[in-house]
């Protein structure tokens, strides 16, 4: 999993960084509020952990943009207090769980570790961007018309959906499509990406994939800068 971590005090930044990292989890470590919805904006996480009490933005408040712009991510949020009030304030603000201090790093990365197996086992039945429709269930993707999609597309087509107007490497795109194959090569994710552009083509939609071969690509609305 790709981690984004937002924690202030450099002592337990640095010993969740390395827990996770044991475990072979990538992650992205940040200090304060700003600079975790900075972060969340530019790149495509899987879970992301934020601290409440932050300096520039607490928790709560960068929370509230990052849900704003759109992302769906799973977050946690980590507080060094215990009242319910809290609890209620960071679940209401759109966090999926959350662990108050002093916290086991086990449990931490117990529960990251279910969060991948729910994603691997249900995902986001329906997702939408611009004009686009996908209805991952039944594998079919819509706009002036409908077509179907193998599984790989789906899964393909499902990240980008998810992290729309981001830069996705193709190595990113790989591990999220092919984890699962010892015998694949990252060759595959410019073939698949092939396949989407003329899917997306074929049933008229504006929505567009840029990006070259063995480089990063990008699912934007037709006219949008890159």
């Amino acid at each position: 999993m790709k981690i984004l971590l937002a924690e202030d005090e450099p002592q337990l930044n640095r010993v969740i960084t390395a827990a996770l990292e044991n475990f072979h989890h990538e992650v992205d470590s940040v200090f304060d509020g700003q600079a975790a919805v900075d972060q969340a904006k530019q790149n495509a996480y899987d879970a992301i952990i934020l601290d409440i009490m932050m300096p520039v933005m607490d928790g709560v408040t960068a929370l509230e943009k990052i849900r704003q712009n759109g992302n769906r991510t799973y977050v946690m949020m980590l507080t060094a207090k215990s009242e319910i009030d809290d609890k209620v304030t960071g679940l209401e603000a759109g966090a999926d769980d959350y662990l108050t201090k002093p916290f086991s790093l086990k449990e931490l990365v117990a529960r990251l570790n279910s969060v991948q197996r729910r994603a691997d086992n249900y995902g986001n039945d329906h997702l939408a961007f611009g004009d686009l429709q996908l209805n991952t269930d039944e594998q079919e993707l819509s706009s002036k018309n409908s077509i179907r999609l193998s599984s790989k597309e789906t899964d393909m087509l499902q990240y980008f959906l998810l992290n729309p107007n981001k830069s996705l490497s193709t190595d990113e795109l790989f591990k999220h499509v092919w984890q699962d194959q010892a015998d694949a090569t990252t060759d595959l994710v410019w073939v698949y990406v092939s396949y989407l552009r003329q899917k997306l083509a074929s049933i008229q939609s504006r929505t567009q994939i840029l990006g070259e071969k063995g480089g990063s690509y990008e699912l934007i609305k037709q006219g949008e800068e890159p």
